[in-house]
């Protein structure tokens, strides 16, 4: 990383030093962001001649930093998975709502938007050949424009979902890549630029995988040069992809995996990737897949609300009378320990919707099969002691902005809510979609992305 200094005290030309502050520039900060390799910064390098050439550089090199870093939301709940997006929003919207930017449809399923590198990305489905299709969606993120559509899986045999039933799983955008993962367990590898293939895999027919109830519904998560999915078969049931080329990088396991978005986190100085399997909360260090800690949690039917990582506590919700709770991990040595804090059977539990973290409190839509009434709750981390709850928010979703959770209703409300303990105190509603919304909020650049089984929008909240 360093061979730049090694210039240091040698007599340079004009060029060479250009390419040392070049080098240093882009290998210390552009590169890590932009997810370009050493071979592409040095390639580039060699037509770098004067100091002239690096200065006008430079404005460019801090373009595409600000372009690959600013305001995106490049994967389901988010950057970092948390459902946390850490932009400076105006939620409050005149009697009318916020400006609606574009408007296109969205037919069928409850995929959400990723937003990055200048596009909206999701599935969908429609008719091919007289065939349904699964669809991975690219739009322009400015126009709603269509830029591109990859055909990834047949698109029927989905159930469980009523009227507008189909995908489930949100496309991630990392390093001018799409990863999308289907519900017969293929990940695909897509250009962002043009949605040609670049590689896939097939969990079940390469990693003896064994397909669950409602089928993969999980979205790829992406974090450094690793993509984590599960749903391999034994030794083999939580897999490690290199981002770039496909390769396995660790497989592990003997867990049936479930609808839940496994998590990445540090927690307690180690990096670690949480899986929510039938079994319950599976950890593992995600250089190398080494197991760390385990929390059983009782499964019955399904389980797709992701696990909440509260510093050293880890909450987990399940629907179908099991209920929600939470475990405190210690660490003594290398040896990690999960210990359960707390378990409610009936009040904090929910089926898909995962509930957001802010400073010892947890905010989130709680709800099991309660459509348009379910509630928007808030609760203590470490006691579940619930602390407010609000109906009419159904099997929604919500994001956390700043001081306030944004909440999408399964009839396509969009509520700003004051993320306080104090008290529920609803601050704007706007209707945003018509039909089913199953579907969570994105928020990138000042605006804020919804779809529904109908319809995607995108709204001016700058």
């Amino acid at each position: 990383m360093f061979a730049a200094l090694r210039w240091r005290g040698k007599r340079r030309s004009p060029g060479g030093r250009a390419k040392a502050i070049s080098y240093l520039y882009i290998n210390l900060i552009a590169r890590p962001l932009l997810g370009v390799s050493l071979n592409e910064i040095k390639t580039a390098l060699n037509k770098v001649t004067t100091m002239k050439t690096i200065i006008r550089l430079i404005p460019t090199l801090i373009l595409a930093v600000h372009i690959a870093t600013a305001d995106e939301w490049p994967a389901y709940r988010g950057a970092a998975g948390d459902g946390i997006c850490t932009e400076k929003l105006n939620l409050n919207w005149s009697a009318v709502g916020p400006r609606v930017v574009w408007r296109v449809p969205t037919p069928n399923g409850f995929s959400s938007f990723a937003v990055g590198e200048g596009k909206a990305f999701t599935q969908v489905i429609r008719e091919i050949n007289g065939a349904p299709r699964e669809i991975c969606l690219a739009l322009d993120a400015a126009t709603g424009k269509e830029l591109w559509a990859a055909d990834v899986a047949i698109g029927k045999g989905y159930s469980g979902g009523g009227e507008g039933d189909g995908p489930r799983s949100t496309p991630t955008v990392n390093g001018g890549k799409v990863y999308a993962f289907t519900p017969d367990s293929v990940l695909h590898c897509l250009d962002a630029a043009t949605g040609k293939p670049v590689w896939k895999k097939n969990i079940i027919g390469e990693f003896a995988g064994r397909n669950i109830g409602w089928n993969f519904a999980a979205s790829p998560v992406v974090d450094g040069d690793l993509l984590f999915v599960a749903g391999g078969g034994s030794g083999q049931s939580l897999l490690a992809f290199n981002k770039k080329t496909g390769d396995v990088v660790w497989k592990t396991g003997d867990e049936t995996t479930t609808h839940a978005m496994p998590v990445v986190a540090t927690i307690l100085g180690e990096r670690q990737v949480i899986f929510f399997c039938k079994s319950g909360l599976v950890a593992v260090a995600e250089k190398d897949g080494r197991p760390l800690w385990k929390f059983p949690c009782q499964f019955k039917t399904a389980i797709a609300a992701s696990p909440v990582v509260c510093g050293d506590i880890v909450f987990c919700t399940v629907g179908y009378g099991i209920g929600g709770g939470a475990c405190k991990i210690a660490k003594s040595g290398n040896n990690f320990t999960a210990t359960a804090l707390y378990e409610n059977k009936g009040s904090l539990a929910s089926l898909w919707s995962t509930p957001l973290f802010k400073e010892g409190f947890i905010y989130g839509v709680i709800s099991f099969k309660k459509p348009g009434t379910g509630p928007l709750k808030c609760f203590e981390s470490a006691t579940g002691k619930i602390c407010w709850e609000q109906s009419g928010y159904g099997d929604g979703q919500a994001i956390l902005i700043g001081d306030k959770v944004l909440a999408l209703t399964d009839k396509g409300d969009l509520v700003v809510v004051a993320a306080a303990p104090s008290g529920y105190k609803e601050l704007r509603r706007f209707k945003a979609v018509t039909g089913k919304c199953w579907s969570t909020p994105a928020v990138s650049n000042g605006r804020i992305f919804v779809r529904s089984t109908k319809e995607g929008v995108c709204l001016d909240s700058k």
